[in-house]
């Protein structure tokens, strides 16, 4: 029990595959700017990073590496994550319409969010069992949503600041993300 909780706590914070890793980022700004619409990217993300790492490797395991067909992991494990991001974006449009407004073309940007796809293949490089690679997808789901409301609710607290003109918006964001991405790579054993 306690190798798994240290996967979540490796993938969520000294692995944080948005600020230690910097994969994602599109969907990290652009989501980050309401606490709400970032909360609820970051409860879809969990369900498809756990969900697809667990469908991956079933896939992996059983199939492509029984079959001498690795060469197809990439194209697999896309169409598993594309599949998933349409059944999350269909049950958060009827159950949520006004989230799935707030969310807009970043839903859908999932399918696409490279931190999603490096879930499912240093899964696979790792040679993770089927818990472990679900440990590993929650984990870095939760790592995503832990980023997502920090940055959030700073973002949040900045539209209330006086920032020079010239900052405001993405730039004050992407400044913002680095000294964030700084304090994470504490966690690895870097000093800051």
């Amino acid at each position: 029990m306690e190798h798994y909780l240290l996967i979540i706590i490796s993938a969520a914070l000294i692995n944080n595959f948005v600020l230690s890793q910097f994969l994602g980022l599109c969907p990290f700004i652009g989501v980050s700017k309401k606490m709400d619409s970032a909360m609820g990217m970051g409860m879809a993300l969990i369900f498809v990073l756990t969900l697809s790492s667990i469908i991956v490797y079933l896939l992996d395991t059983y199939l492509l590496v029984r079959l001498h067909l690795e060469f197809l992991r990439t194209t697999t494990f896309i169409l598993v994550i594309a599949a998933l991001v349409q059944l999350v974006e269909m049950i958060i449009q009827k159950v949520s319409p006004g989230l799935y407004h707030a969310l807009g073309i970043y839903l859908p940007l999932i399918t696409t969010n490279c931190a999603v796809l490096g879930v499912a293949l240093l899964n696979v490089s790792e040679m993770n069992n089927l818990l472990e690679s679900a440990m590993n997808g929650f984990g870095a789901g939760l790592g995503f949503v832990i980023a997502l409301l920090i940055m959030s609710g700073i973002r949040e607290r900045m539209e209330f600041s006086r920032i020079p003109e010239s900052f405001k918006g993405a730039p004050i964001a992407f400044i913002v993300a680095g000294i964030l991405s700084l304090i994470f790579l504490c966690f690895k054993g870097f000093a800051v």
